[in-house]
């Protein structure tokens, strides 16, 4: 007896979850080692493009993108999406025995609420309208309600490169992911009318001709090497095991939002699948809440070790009779002043 389409699909899309979950411990490993002998990838540096892991993750990626996709040919959406939170718990775990990083126990539950949020929302999302043409979608895409969300995101994406980047990109790890998964969401749409092209090409219906064609590879280029240019930096400041989850979480959501918006999925939904995902949406907020509170704990007891444990640059100053003298003391120990007797 065969094997039934829906193993395939399930197997391909369990590779395809390994392949993604592995490609960020690799492109981790080797933004670290760019950022040794160069400016590192959250100043701005793009060193880590001549070094061979950070492209190992790469291809890795781009593995375990392509086994995402064939699986779709296999086995339902229901099936093949809540599969790519495995990628998550992979690159936690591997983070965890690999990179050294520490995850605490809030970490862990909201990392588990975030995977059971995002899933609860993919089971219950409704199924999308497969267009007939590249035409049909770029009719869809000037619609209001679409064209809206994509300006919308556009100008939340300017807003959080040329204002919030400079000033809180280091600190807070929403502004990477926001831009990333805000593109992101611009990018699924664009991957998906090239797609449809492709098929219907081979099935005799040649699209190539047609510029909104071009038009969406332009557009799916642009969002993917945003895409990719804000997650390296998101990556290279902050732990992979917070990174991993919150952006699959965003990624999601937002795609989720994008597709019903553009294809109006959720006309003639039932109320019980609509309030299972806005539960679904609220189960991920809680979750986000606890890895940021998880991270925050952190963070705050490292800068909360007694000195001279911590790190930084002390001044002293220093008055010996009637002269003063201000010393600075750029050293993690006490340094010892010889002198005549004098008041400090």
């Amino acid at each position: 007896m065969g094997v039934s389409d829906n193993t395939v699909g399930l197997s391909l899309a369990v590779a395809s979850s390994a392949f993604i979950g592995a490609s960020f411990i690799l492109k981790k490993i080797g933004l670290i080692r760019a950022g040794k002998g160069g400016v590192r990838a959250g100043g701005g540096g793009y060193t880590y493009l001549l070094e061979p892991l950070w492209w190992a993750g790469m291809m890795t990626m781009l593995l375990g993108e392509i086994a995402n996709f064939v699986a779709y040919t296999f086995a339902p959406a229901v099936l093949v999406t809540p599969l790519g939170a495995l990628s998550i718990i992979i690159s936690s775990l591997l983070a965890h025995f690999v990179l050294k990083e520490r995850l605490e126990k809030l970490g862990v539950l909201g990392c588990v609420s975030c995977i059971v949020g995002s899933v609860i929302v993919v089971i219950h999302a409704p199924q999308e309208h497969m267009p007939n043409s590249v035409e049909e979608i770029w009719n869809l895409a000037i619609q209001p309600g679409f064209l809206t969300y994509a300006v919308a995101t556009l100008v939340v994406v300017a807003a959080l490169v040329l204002f919030f980047e400079p000033r809180y990109g280091q600190t807070n790890i929403m502004i990477y992911l926001g831009i990333c998964s805000s593109m992101g969401s611009l990018t699924v749409v664009s991957i998906k009318a090239i797609g449809v092209a492709i098929k219907l090409t081979l099935d005799g219906m040649n699209q190539i001709a047609y510029p909104h064609t071009w038009l969406f590879v332009i557009i799916a280029i642009i969002c993917v090497v945003s895409q990719i240019n804000y997650l390296n930096k998101a990556l290279d400041t902050f732990d992979l095991a917070v990174v991993s989850p919150i952006y699959y979480v965003m990624f999601t959501t937002l795609t989720i939002v994008a597709s019903g918006i553009m294809f109006k999925d959720w006309a003639g939904q039932s109320f019980s699948s609509i309030a299972s995902e806005f539960c679904g949406l609220i189960t991920i907020l809680t979750g986000t809440i606890m890895l940021h509170t998880a991270k925050e704990e952190e963070t705050g007891s490292s800068a909360a070790l007694p000195w001279p444990l911590d790190r930084g640059s002390i001044s002293w100053c220093i008055s010996l009779g009637s002269d003063n003298l201000l010393k600075n003391v750029n050293e993690d120990h006490f340094a010892a002043l010889q002198s005549s007797p004098a008041p400090v």
